[in-house]
């Protein structure tokens, strides 16, 4: 359900929920890595792992 927030006598409507996120880089809604506020999709977390600074151990 949307949270209603009052600024300026103003209604504003917050989203929350699964369809209102979506990765930060390409848009894509379905598998989201959310820990540590990633928000990106594991697609994209695989190309960017290691730039962010993650280390793949075999």
């Amino acid at each position: 359900m949307a949270t209603i927030k009052k600024q300026k006598n103003e209604r504003i409507i917050e989203k929350k929920g699964r369809g209102n996120r979506k990765c930060r880089i390409c848009n894509n809604p379905n598998a989201l890595l959310r820990r540590y506020r990633l928000n990106i999709c594991r697609k994209c977390f695989r190309e960017y792992a290691e730039e962010i600074g993650f280390k793949k151990y075999n």
